[in-house]
């Protein structure tokens, strides 16, 4: 992956005190932030199929286990090739991890490592020599830029680029191959040469200077795309390193051969004679369709160990390009090359060795039925299954259900005809394509429910709104979810998900109700009313008996206040604002008198600038100190929803909120995430079993940033607001009064699963309520 190609300004060479200084506050932050994978040195009995582990055996990473090779270190958070992410590789992962360094040569033949040729993609080298632009040939391309065959070992001091820009102020320099390793010292080194015809053409001899650093202990794998170069080391090389061919693009040629690397594909007893495995593209193995979706595998790692090859997969990332069926989950990508039943890669290359030593782990530990017991913390769907399938359709439901939600969670939203319906906003222009339907001439402004224009559910009928079909949520604008399910599924009302709910395998169901004033007020609508009136008569004592809990959750006090005064049997659970990092006790006891649990945002729970984690706040703890359940919301896949301190991985995001916060529940777009950190045996087991996740050390990134990162430090923050009681406590609901035009007759579930027409008046609508249940439970 291409490093960004622009600078800061000219950096001062880094002195060596200075150096050390660096190595010791890292050494300090690897004793505490990294969180460590649950596949660190696992002791319990699998099967993995690589070359040397086809039979069942205790597993190790020095034994049958895929080895996990950290491209550049733990290049996914720092620059590429520095010691901050050499070093953390190995404490985030384990010691027999292996480090790969992409081997460039210095003028003065100085191996390097750097992952770029051309300097400029990922360095500061044009600022610190502006004019040191050079064009040269590269197998047979015109490459223009700054390369390091121009520059002496002692001339580069230069810093490097990270992925973003997050640690390009720490002056983290450029380390030979032997600089690095004389610090770092690693178990095992991985070095790969991509150019050495290149550095021949221009005089330097790659060859040598491999057999020259290849006998340290050190050096494990030699890895090369030119199968001509490995064949000038077999006669020097140490019996104990094993050589690699690299395949890259099908299309492309090995310059040494001036064979396609498709062909060579078909010569693998060939390459056995000279290499003792292959290193080929992930969709190799599983490959991707234009339109981003995996399809079946193909036999190339039962071929590679066939001929007596090691095969290992390249190119993962967590901030990578997933195909659309792994949901934007990087440790389910991993899963497929692990095992499918049938076959094991022997390695992966990849840029955040963390989640990939973790899926090991994950394959090693993981309990794969699905558990029954809902015990905390529990997993809350967020619109169902929203990562995968549109908001509140039957598909987004089924997914949540089946990856394992705990609650699933309906979104009451009114339509004109009074029918509840699920929906996750009373805005159809979110919701749904109604912009190409013939009611798109329907869109007007009601400041009541917000300042832009729109089409609401309460200006079509319930059988209108099905003729629209949903539209998939994309909370990040770059991040395209799904799209051949981006329209697909069916729209629920609320009969339709209370009788979904009924007969599945959950702790309980959550309803939540919005706008609650503007539906009594302007549309006649009790929605307390719809959940209280005559629910006893429909058998809710026998719902109880099902083990189902009906939670209600609102951020309208009002609405909780008088369920409460009506002393129903619901959980009712109280939504804070999303902006407030502290509450005072009094507005704490206020939420008490009306609610059995709080819903807060995550940003509420962590204090972050810039992608950075400043500190938690304490509201979490007062909170449940005072006896309130605390469930967090929204938690995502995409990589870029945590922040830097959950190193581009939701497992350590998730386990931080466990293991540190202590939450009661997750609101997340993607249940299957959760289930399976819940599923990981791990986590209950006592000594002498697989290293269990730990949580991260919050605001240590930032303090690093602050002592060692001039200009790195994440912008002081303005005191987040402080939740009082006139927050919380607001003025009864308005009665509601039934409007002109609207029926006042009862109604009787259609066949097809939702309710005809409605009452307006609050009697009419707990009757019908009292009526869906009763026919759910009869």
């Amino acid at each position: 992956m291409a490093r960004r190609s622009r600078g800061h300004g000219g950096y001062a060479a880094t002195s060596l005190a200075t150096m050390l200084y660096y190595y010791c506050w890292f050494l300090l932050l690897l004793s505490v932030i990294f969180v460590i994978a649950a596949a660190q040195r696992p002791q319990v009995s699998s099967t993995f199929k690589t070359l040397t582990g086809s039979s069942k055996a205790f597993v190790s990473f020095a034994g049958n286990a895929p080895l996990v090779i950290a491209r550049g270190g733990f290049s996914g958070l720092f620059p590429d090739s520095s010691q901050f992410a050499f070093s953390s590789a190995l404490e985030a992962t384990s010691y027999d991890t292996s480090l790969w360094c992409d081997v460039q040569l210095t003028k003065d033949g100085a191996g390097i490592c750097l992952r770029e040729l051309l300097m400029d993609n990922c360095t500061i080298i044009s600022r610190v020599y502006p004019d040191g632009k050079q064009t040269y040939r590269i197998n047979g391309v015109q490459k223009t830029g700054w390369f390091p065959l121009d520059y002496n070992m002692s001339s580069l001091s230069e810093a490097l680029w990270t992925r973003t820009n997050k640690f390009d102020f720490c002056n983290l320099r450029i380390f030979s191959v032997t600089g690095f390793m004389s610090v770092v010292k690693p178990s095992s080194l991985w070095l790969n040469v991509e150019h050495s015809i290149f550095y021949t053409e221009h005089g330097l001899n790659m060859t040598s200077y491999i057999l020259s650093v290849q006998k340290l202990d050190f050096v494990k794998y030699i890895s090369s795309p030119e199968l001509g170069f490995l064949r000038s080391l077999s006669g020097g090389i140490n019996r104990k390193v094993k050589l690699v061919f690299r395949f890259l693009d099908k299309a492309l040629s090995d310059p040494s051969t001036n064979k396609t690397y498709n062909f060579m594909l078909s010569n693998l007893t060939f390459i056995k004679t000279i290499a003792s495995g292959i290193m080929v593209p992930k969709t190799y193995i599983w490959p991707v369709t234009t339109d981003n979706y995996v399809q079946f595998p193909t036999q190339i790692v039962k071929d590679a160990h066939s001929a007596g090859l090691e095969i290992y997969a390249s190119d993962f990332s967590n901030d990578g390009n997933f195909p659309y069926n792994y949901s934007y989950d990087p440790l389910g990508e991993y899963l497929p090359f692990l095992s499918d039943g049938d076959f094991t890669v022997d390695g992966v290359l990849t840029d955040h060795p963390l989640t990939a030593s973790e899926a090991i782990g994950s394959f090693t530990t993981l309990n794969t039925s699905r558990k029954t017991d809902h015990a905390d913390p529990l997993i809350i769907s967020h619109n169902g299954a929203s990562g995968d399938y549109p908001d509140c359709t039957d598909l987004a439901y089924e997914k949540a259900v089946a990856d394992g939600a705990d609650v699933i969670d309906c979104s009451i939203q009114i339509t004109k005809d009074g029918i509840p319906i699920c929906m996750s906003s009373i805005d159809l222009f979110d919701t749904t394509d109604i912009q190409n339907s013939k009611f798109s001439s329907l869109a007007s402004v009601i400041p009541e429910i917000q300042t832009k224009a729109g089409i609401f559910t309460f200006n079509l009928t319930w059988d209108d709104i099905n003729t629209l079909r949903p539209k998939i949520s994309h909370p990040y604008y770059d991040f395209v979810r799904d799209p051949r399910y981006a329209n697909r599924g069916k729209l629920f009302s609320l009969f339709d998900f209370m009788t979904y709910a009924l007969d599945k395998d959950l702790a309980g169901v959550i309803i939540i109700i919005k706008n609650a004033a503007f539906m009594a007020k302007s549309l006649g609508f009790d929605v307390a009313d719809l959940l209280t009136t005559d629910f006893s008569h429909a058998g809710y004592k026998n719902l109880t008996m099902k083990n189902k809990e009906v939670m209600i959750q609102s951020k309208d006090s009002a609405v909780l206040v008088k369920l409460k005064q009506l002393k129903t049997h619901f959980k009712l659970v109280y939504t804070l604002p999303s902006t407030v990092g502290d509450a005072t006790a009094s507005s704490i006891e206020d939420i008490k008198k009306f609610a059995d649990a709080a819903i807060v945002d995550r940003q509420s729970v962590f204090v972050e600038s810039n992608g950075f984690i400043l500190r938690e706040t304490n509201l979490v703890k007062d909170l449940q100190s005072a006896g309130l359940a605390v469930y967090a919301k929204v938690f995502r896949n995409e990589f870029i929803s945590p922040p830097q301190d959950f190193l581009a991985d939701e497992t350590v995001e998730i386990n931080t909120y466990v293991q540190l916060v202590h939450v009661d529940g997750f609101i997340t777009d993607f249940p299957k995430t959760l289930r399976r950190y819940k599923m990981k045996t791990c986590r209950s087991q006592g000594d002498g079993l697989p290293i269990c996740m730990k949580p991260a050390q919050i605001g240590f990134l930032a303090e690093l940033l602050e002592a060692d990162c001039a200009g790195g430090m994440p912008p002081a923050l303005a005191p987040m607001p402080v939740l009082n009681s006139m927050d919380v406590v607001e003025p009864p609901l308005p009665a509601a009064k039934p409007k002109i035009g609207t029926s006042s007759a009862g109604s009787t579930p259609h066949s097809a699963g939702h309710v005809t027409a409605a009452p307006a008046s609050a009697a009419g609508a707990g009757i019908l309520l009292g009526m869906v249940w009763a026919s759910l439970l009869t």
